[in-house]
């Protein structure tokens, strides 16, 4: 083949016989060949979201030599964000599976091979040894000493994860657990089964469409434990302990926040701090926290409504040339999950009821807890807030997140004795909130402007209810 691309790649004008020779079939081995391989595809590592550079296989949902239809979900990917379903976008058959369960692949590199007819599965498979990949290890529970380069073979070998693969599963129903076919469970809820010894396949999951997630196999182990009256003291530690001394390699997670943050130290900011008193606030959530909303969202939203008349700080700068003044008002809440940090996002925080809006951050919190945000939910946000104070933090810095204006840190709300304009002594809760902000944008004067409606709001919170 390489010959007759050279022949067609020259300049010289051909003969009529040169012409005719061109038109000759090659021979039937050639033939045979060059039809096999434009018949077998590559299935690659997708791109996820814009911040991924890897992706690990959570598990196949097919299996190889299964037959495939376009559309259909193929293998389930963690990304730095979420785990979602990547579905195949030909006809035929898995022929080959390159990446096993547990490893990872750079966006774009073959992690499988799918053959058009069952024809072509052996020359699929032969391929695919020929070009031996080489996927790296992912898996924060192997050793750090593990071999990065090992071939497909060997890795069977060092994971085996508790995953079953019979039959494939629709993108709709995605059952969790059903006898005799797939589990679908979080990464650390399949790793808290195999500490606790839980078969997956006899838990029902509570997470989005049925997923399994890591409490649902505590609640099993719990109860497994009182089937067999055994009793356990508090102060015994559960989980596997870390070793001291113990070099741990990142998560895919902790990869993903380990660049964001570095990325954040090339843009110049600074911090403004402000003390808002919150005794209506507080009086306001007593009142709706029994129709479910939640303290985030009423800070969320008071957010939002500030955001409307200092649109300064909601815009973001990317290129360090210009600036965009954002239309939509997407308020990103940071969660601390277990080995990272996710922030979903309120869209139109703005425009939305504070029931609604309460209602989305409960769903949005399962499914990042679940990883099964979808990329506009985790990375739409136009301005962020990060809320230490249920943990009784009265004040502390955030890290502006990229691509965004400012980020605002929330503390705790705290009873303080206050003077009175007119000159009394008096309790009063407060918090102390610290906003941090790209100083090639945002000036001190917008932070201090943006702040002061912000406190008019929360301390006269009646808006928020509209």
């Amino acid at each position: 083949m390489a010959n007759l691309l050279n022949l067609k790649a020259t300049t010289f004008l051909p003969s009529p016989h040169s012409l005719r020779l061109t038109r000759q079939q090659p021979p039937a081995h050639l033939r045979s060949t060059t039809r096999i391989r434009a018949k077998i595809r590559e299935i690659f590592m997708p791109a996820l979201s814009s911040t991924m550079t890897e992706g690990k296989i959570v598990s196949w949902i097919k299996s190889e030599g299964e037959k495939l239809s376009k559309g259909d979900p193929v293998v389930v990917v963690e990304s730095d964000k979420a785990d979602m379903d990547v579905e195949t976008f030909y006809d035929g058959y898995l022929a080959k599976i390159i990446v096993d369960e547990g490893f990872s692949a750079p966006v774009g590199s073959a992690i499988a091979l799918l053959a058009e007819s069952e024809a072509e599965i052996a020359d699929a498979i032969a391929k695919a040894m020929d070009s031996k990949p080489k996927p790296s290890v992912s898996n924060s529970d192997s050793p750090p000493s593990a071999s990065v380069g090992a071939p497909v073979e060997e890795k069977k070998e060092i994971v085996t994860p508790p995953v079953v693969k019979e039959g494939g599963l629709s993108v709709s129903t995605h059952p969790a657990s059903e006898a005799g076919k797939r589990v679908v469970a979080s990464p650390y809820a399949k790793k808290l089964g195999q500490e606790f010894g839980i078969d997956l396949r006899s838990v029902v999951g509570s997470g989005p469409q049925g997923r399994i997630v890591a409490k649902d196999v505590e609640a099993a182990a719990a109860a497994k434990v009182m089937v067999a009256d055994a009793v356990v003291s508090k102060d015994v530690t559960v989980l596997k302990t870390v070793e001291l001394g113990e070099t741990v390699a990142f998560t895919t997670m902790q990869n993903a926040v380990s660049r964001n943050m570095v990325e954040s130290l090339s843009v110049p900011t600074f911090r403004v701090g402000y003390t808002i008193t919150t005794d209506a606030l507080d009086a306001l959530y007593k009142k709706l926290k029994p129709k479910g909303v939640t303290m985030t969202a009423l800070l969320a939203k008071a957010t939002a409504l500030a955001l409307v008349n200092h649109p300064v700080v909601n815009s973001s700068c990317r290129d360090g040339k210009s600036f965009t003044y954002n239309s939509r008002i997407n308020i990103a809440v940071a969660v601390a999950m277990d080995g990272g940090l996710l922030t979903p996002v309120l869209q139109d925080a703005d425009k939305v009821d504070i029931y609604t809006l309460s209602r989305k951050w409960k769903e949005l919190v399962d499914k990042a807890r679940a990883k099964q945000l979808q990329p506009q939910e985790y990375n739409s946000g136009t301005f962020t807030l990060s809320n230490l104070g249920m943990f009784g933090v009265d004040r502390f810095d955030a890290i502006l997140p990229p691509g965004t204006g400012a980020i605002m840190a929330v503390g705790a709300s705290q009873p303080n004795v206050v003077a009175s304009k007119d000159a009394r002594i008096g309790m009063k809760n407060q918090m102390q909130v610290n906003v941090t902000a790209d100083h090639r944008v945002i000036y001190g004067a917008d932070l201090a402007a943006f702040l002061q409606t912000l406190a008019q709001i929360i301390e006269d919170p009646k808006d928020l209810t509209l």
